[in-house]
């Protein structure tokens, strides 16, 4: 009997162990064998398991990129199958508004879909921003079918950089340094400021059009100035707004020492009721619901620190919560991903549930379960992007603006 049990055992490991490699096996051809789009590049993770004992290893988060191919940005890195939905058959990528001089296009993407314009503001109180203690950031705006126009009548062929013009927004005093955005929200423009100086921050809901007429919603909480607005959010069920404070007006020179913790809050602009609903970050900074509005997304961007440079051990960490269906504070919190490339900054998700945020290399994917599925790989720092549409992706890249055009989409971030 012990003997019969024991080749009955042996029999099974073996066909457990021939099992297992074969099925490894079996996927890492179907990585290795995908089909590359245009514009894009496979990289088969399990080709880059082992440097070995003189591998090049990266030194730096923020200054080396992961880019095995050596191939020249904008290209599209996949690194799961499922990117290849994101992508589709065709997709590309090229600059559509640039200027090496000014870091226009940092932050606070909106996309307004009756005149298929994307808003945006300026670098607040960083390289190239042209703002400081003295001087306020701005708003700007590009026009989606001037892009599309000047894409048509280009006379180069594949995706050539095309530079269409930049609006300001004669926006008042009352919005000082503008760094998140979202909406539209009322047909109007939601827009959280880190202030300057003595100048409060604020949720400001501001007229896209002339004449800019702007009404500040908060400026406070009882009484106490917060930090630094950065990124804000329209819940998608209950239409309350959520944002996040940090301290990058000190830690950039244009506001004083932090008077409150670093912290992410619920408002109610018709009640005035304001409550905290998730502490214990280093720098919460960018903010994203899922569609249900069931799960939030916090990242948190303790690796940069203004003045005090760049910490690489500190976190570049995107956090999932699930919200409360009754006080909507942020339960089970959880790390959702790590980026490998400077920080997450900005984040979005589209109709499948797939996590984007801006990173130190462009824009880093990762599928509902935290698995990082593919880049948009600019070679630089992207801080946020905005689907426009459907197939359209909208990437800020500091000095420059890129158009994604792919399959994926995302949902609706207005309200009503």
């Amino acid at each position: 009997m012990p003997t019969n049990v024991t080749g009955i055992t042996l029999a099974i490991l073996g066909a457990l162990s021939s099992w297992v490699p074969e099925s490894l096996f079996t996927r890492a051809e179907s990585i290795s064998s995908l089909a590359a789009p245009p514009q894009s590049v496979i990289i088969d993770p399990l080709k880059f398991t082992v440097f070995g004992q003189n591998g090049s290893f990266r030194q730096s988060s923020f200054t080396e990129f992961f880019n095995p191919t050596n191939t020249s940005p904008p290209f599209f890195q996949i690194f799961h199958s499922d990117f290849l939905t994101v992508l589709g058959k065709s997709p590309s990528m090229r600059a559509v508004a640039s200027n090496p001089e000014f870091a226009f296009a940092h932050e606070a993407p909106v996309w307004f879909e009756d005149s298929d314009e994307v808003t945006f503001a300026s670098n607040d109180g960083g390289a190239l921003g042209m703002s400081d203690l003295e001087h306020n950031n701005q708003v700007g705006k590009i026009s989606l079918k001037e892009v599309a126009e000047a894409i048509k009548n280009s006379d180069s062929h594949g995706v050539a950089p095309v530079n269409v013009s930049v609006t300001k927004l004669d926006l008042p005093e009352t919005v000082q340094m503008t760094n998140g955005a979202t909406g539209p929200f009322r047909s109007s423009l939601l827009l959280v400021n880190s202030g300057r100086g003595p100048l409060p921050p604020s949720i400001t809901l501001s007229n896209p059009n002339p004449p800019f007429n702007t009404t500040v919603l908060l400026d406070n909480f009882f009484g106490r100035q917060f930090n630094s607005l950065n990124d804000i959010k329209i819940h998608p069920k209950s239409g309350k707004l959520f944002f996040t404070d940090v301290t990058y007006g000190f830690l950039n020179r244009f506001r004083p020492a932090p008077l409150m913790p670093s912290q992410v809050y619920r408002f109610d602009p018709d009640t005035g009721i304001i409550r905290v609903v998730a502490d214990g970050f280093d720098k919460p900074n960018g903010i994203a619901f899922s569609q249900d509005g069931k799960t939030a997304y916090i990242t948190d961007t303790g690796a940069v620190s203004g003045f005090l440079g760049n910490n690489q051990t500190e976190p570049a960490t995107i956090y999932a919560f699930d919200v409360d269906p009754k006080t909507q504070a942020f339960h089970n919190r959880r790390v959702f991903a790590y980026v490998d490339t400077g920080i997450a900054d900005g984040i979005q998700l589209d109709t499948k549930g797939n996590v984007y945020s801006g990173t130190g290399d462009g824009v880093q994917v990762w599928n509902n379960e935290g698995t990082l599925i593919g880049k948009f790989f600019l070679g630089t720092t992207s801080a946020n992007m905005i689907f426009a549409g459907k197939g359209r992706l909208v990437i800020l890249a500091e000095t420059a603006i890129y158009l994604a055009e792919i399959a994926a989409e995302g949902f609706k971030l207005s309200f009503p």
